[in-house]
């Protein structure tokens, strides 16, 4: 929780300094949806699988599924 917390901060201190980066506080709340429900479904995978690499596969979908949504919502990739 810790490093969604911290990608999280990552955009907030880089506009402090640059006008590249220009985050609403919708931004900010989709932002952290999109982390706080990616760590709960790596924590639901933990927690539910049985072997360390079932563990290991469902917390790479959760993360691969953020990436996708994250691609989209940024960029719109699969338009």
């Amino acid at each position: 929780w810790g490093a969604a917390a911290f990608v999280l901060l990552l955009p907030l201190m880089a506009m402090q300094f640059t006008a590249e980066v220009n985050w609403s506080s919708g931004d900010f709340v989709v932002a952290a949806a999109l982390l706080g429900l990616t760590g709960l479904a790596i924590e639901g995978a933990v927690r539910s699988a049985k072997t360390p690499l079932v563990r290991v596969m469902l917390a790479l979908a959760a993360v691969a599924m953020l990436v996708l949504v994250w691609a989209e919502l940024a960029v719109g990739l699969f338009e």
